[in-house]
C-alpha cells in the first residue's frame, strides 16, 4: 500500500484514516457536551398562559417558540417593540400559533414595569408561566430611569418587582411556576451583594456587578419560594450556559478592564472563532428554561438552581435563607413594592 506524504514523513493511510476519525469522534464528544442537556417533556401548554420577558432574541426567543409549539397563548415582554413584534411574528410562522402578543416592558423603568403588569393582568384571568428571561451583561457604569445601577436594577429589581405585582394573578392561576434565569456568573470570585453599596458607587466593576444581579437572581428565588409554599407556585433559577447572543454586546469594552487571566479566557470564549465551538446555540441554551417551566417531573420542585436540566450547586456561602430574606426586604423598599401606583 502506498504511504501517504504529510508534513515531509511517510504515513500509513489506515493509520492516518484512525487518527482523523478519533479528531472527529472527540470534536463529536466535546460539541455533545457543550450542549449540555436536553428537555424532552412533550407537556402541552394549551389553554395556559406564558409571559417571558426579553423574548425578541437568543433564547428567550426560543423559548417563547418552544412556549407557542406546545399550544400557550405567549406574551413576550420587551423594551424594542418593532423588534419584539417581528420575533413575534416570526414565531406565529413557525409555530402555527396565533396567540403570541407584546407588551411594552423596559426594566430599567419602574415606571414601565408597573404600566405592562397593569395591562397584562387587565388582558388574561391567569398566568400559568412567568419566566424571567431579560437582561444586560457587563455594561459600563450606568444607571436605570430610577437610578439603580444598570445591571442590578435591569436582571434583579425590574423582574422583582413584575413578579409581585403578578404574583396574586399567579396564585390564582395555580399549579403555576416561575422561572428565573440566572448564571454561573453568581459564584464569580465568590461574589456577593454589597450590601452597604448596592450600586457599587464606590467601585464600579462590570464583571462585578453582574456576579451581584445574578447572584440576586438566585437568592430572589430562594426567598420566593419559601414565600410561596403552599400556594402550589414554583420558583427556581438557572443557568442556560455560554451562549452568543445579544447579551454579550457590551462584553469587549469590560474584557479590555479585566485581569489578564480572565482577558485571555473571556476572549477566547466569548470573542474568538475557537469560541464558537465552546458556545451553545440559542435551542441548547433555552433548554434548561425550558425544562424549569413544562416538565412534569418538576411539578413540585422549588427554590431550586438548574443548570443543562439537572439540579446544580450554588455559591453556599452567599446563598442563605438570611441573606434571601435581606435582599427581599431590601429590594421591596427600593422599588417601592407596597406604594399604591395607579
Amino acid at each position: 500500500m502506498n504511504k501517504l506524504d504529510i508534513f515531509g514523513r511517510s504515513v500509513d493511510p489506515a493509520i492516518a484514516a484512525s487518527v482523523v476519525v478519533g479528531v472527529v469522534v472527540v470534536l463529536w464528544l466535546v460539541r455533545r457536551w457543550v450542549a449540555g442537556g436536553w428537555c424532552y417533556s412533550n407537556a402541552r401548554l394549551d389553554g395556559k398562559t406564558v409571559v417571558i420577558t426579553g423574548a425578541n432574541s437568543g433564547i428567550g426567543k426560543e423559548t417563547a417558540k418552544d412556549m407557542a409549539r406546545r399550544g400557550a397563548r405567549v406574551i413576550i415582554a420587551c423594551r424594542d417593540l418593532p423588534k419584539a413584534e417581528a420575533a413575534a411574528s416570526e414565531i406565529r410562522t413557525a409555530t402555527g400559533n396565533n396567540k403570541v402578543t407584546v407588551r411594552k416592558l423596559d426594566l430599567a423603568s419602574l415606571a414601565s414595569v408597573r404600566e405592562c403588569a397593569k395591562k397584562i393582568k387587565a388582558e388574561v384571568k391567569k398566568l400559568d408561566i412567568l419566566i424571567n428571561n431579560a437582561g444586560i451583561m457587563m455594561c459600563p457604569p450606568l444607571k436605570t430611569e430610577d437610578g439603580f445601577e444598570m445591571q442590578l436594577g435591569v436582571n434583579h429589581l425590574g423582574h422583582f418587582l413584575l413578579t409581585n405585582l403578578l404574583l396574586d394573578l399567579i396564585k390564582s392561576s395555580a399549579p403555576a411556576r416561575i422561572v428565573n434565569v440566572s448564571s454561573l456568573a453568581h459564584d464569580f470570585n465568590n461574589a456577593k451583594m454589597f450590601w452597604d453599596d448596592i450600586n457599587l458607587e464606590k467601585n464600579y466593576d462590570p464583571m462585578v456587578a453582574y456576579g451581584q444581579s445574578k447572584l440576586a437572581n438566585v437568592l430572589f428565588t430562594v426567598e420566593l419560594a419559601k414565600r410561596l409554599k403552599g400556594t402550589q407556585v414554583t420558583a427556581n433559577s438557572l443557568h442556560p450556559g455560554t451562549i452568543e447572543t445579544e447579551l454579550t454586546r457590551h462584553t469587549q469594552q469590560a474584557i479590555c478592564a479585566m485581569s489578564l487571566p480572565w482577558r485571555i479566557f473571556f476572549r477566547i470564549i466569548m470573542c474568538s472563532p475557537i469560541g464558537n465551538f465552546f458556545r451553545k446555540t440559542a435551542v441548547q441554551g433555552a433548554q434548561t428554561t425550558i425544562h424549569l417551566a413544562v416538565s412534569e417531573e418538576l411539578k413540585n420542585t422549588t427554590g431550586q438552581y438548574y443548570s443543562d436540566c439537572v439540579p446544580a450547586k450554588t455559591n453556599k456561602q452567599s446563598v442563605n435563607s438570611e441573606n434571601a430574606r435581606r435582599l427581599w426586604e431590601m429590594s421591596a423598599e427600593m422599588v417601592g413594592l407596597d406604594k399604591k401606583v395607579d
